[in-house]
């Protein structure tokens, strides 16, 4: 009980320890990538490097606009620079923290949250129709990613089959998702059973208290998840505008790669980069490193290969992506979530 009540009272301090210490273990993990980085930024088109800029504006701009479009169907109408400022948060928490996005999910229902609009359901909801948007607008890609790689003679049975299980993928757990959700008794089932099991993992290792998460408080938190999906099922023509956004968000991160290689002076086939870059997105979650470092650049590398990309091209490539995009993302995002922890309450939350 001494032990929880210290957490209750130092919990900001606890978590500005454990954000510092992964950003440390980031640029730790990262500091070969960064040291190529520094060596190529001489063989490079320093000007084409600074369209990342305004193609990373637009892709902020874009999850904005989607966030923005899918609590409007919920009835919620939040501010634009809220929820920007939010979705600058949600990189630096993803990039720094390797969960899979699960940390991201938990720290948007948190930072979101507000007694009289906004519950921990809803908040949960739409960031994973969120997620749920942005993976099947990519299946659009996809498909344009296999015929760019057709027409140009450089589609093969790796490929092929890379793109096939890859979309298979996103579509099963979409389904998963959509089923598990339409019913309450069976969101109660399955979300109960996380629960007790994170619980009875967290007494296991602390031999704290059995209930480390609140039974009551989290079956709560399911029926106000699943009355919010039946919102937006109700409405589920209203998500044209969302997915157009989702869509954007996609693109615009695929050009940001695209204009690395055009910054090393070579235009690529983009159907290559557009199946490597989903392949290394999707991997790069189950890393237990901070960003993915490692699987990440390793997939693209690999993908790309079986497109007719070769290593010597694709790695230096990949590597000068990920820094120069980290380093331009992370540090607002920092700024602004430690900004966040010392904020009492958020006054922007409303229109």
């Amino acid at each position: 009980m001494k032990n929880n009540s210290y957490i209750k009272t130092n919990w900001k301090l606890i978590l500005n320890i454990i954000t510092s210490v992964a950003l440390i273990l980031l640029i730790y993990f990262s500091r070969d990538q960064i040291l190529s980085t520094l060596k190529n930024l001489t063989h490079i088109n320093a000007w084409a490097l600074l369209l990342i800029i305004p193609l990373e504006l637009l892709n902020y701009h874009a999850q904005t606009k989607l966030y923005k479009g899918l609590f409007k169907i919920v009835g919620n109408n939040l501010a634009y620079k809220y929820l920007f400022k939010i979705a600058l948060e949600l990189n630096f928490v993803n990039h720094i923290f390797p969960s899979g996005g699960v940390t991201g999910i938990s720290y948007f229902g948190v930072r979101i949250k507000d007694k009289e609009i906004i519950s921990g359901g809803k908040a949960t909801l739409i960031q994973i129709m969120k997620l749920i948007l942005t993976i099947l607008s990519f299946e659009i890609l996809l498909v344009i990613g296999l015929l760019t790689l057709a027409i140009f003679g450089r589609v093969n049975d790796l490929t092929i089959l890379v793109a096939g299980v890859l979309s298979t993928i996103f579509l099963v757990l979409t389904v998963l998702f959509v089923y598990v959700v339409g019913s309450q008794s069976r969101i109660d089932h399955s979300f109960l059973f996380i629960t007790r099991s994170i619980n009875k993992l967290f007494y296991f290792i602390f031999r704290g208290r059995r209930e480390s998460i609140n039974i009551s408080k989290a079956k709560k938190m399911f029926s106000d998840f699943h009355y919010t999906y039946k919102q937006v099922v109700s409405k589920v023509g209203e998500l044209k505008n969302p997915f157009f956004y989702a869509l954007l968000t996609n693109v615009t991160e695929i050009l940001v790669i695209y204009v690395v290689y055009i910054s090393f002076g070579k235009f690529v086939n983009l159907g290559a980069i557009i199946i490597a870059y989903g392949v290394a997105n999707f991997a790069g979650l189950i890393s237990f490193l901070p960003g993915g470092i490692g699987i990440y650049e390793a997939l693209m590398t690999i993908v790309l290969a079986s497109a007719g990309i070769p290593p010597r091209l694709s790695l230096p490539v990949t590597i000068m992506y990920r820094i120069v995009n980290t380093a331009i993302q992370l540090p607002p995002g920092y700024i602004l979530y430690h900004k966040n922890l010392n904020r009492p309450h958020d006054t922007e939350i409303n229109v």
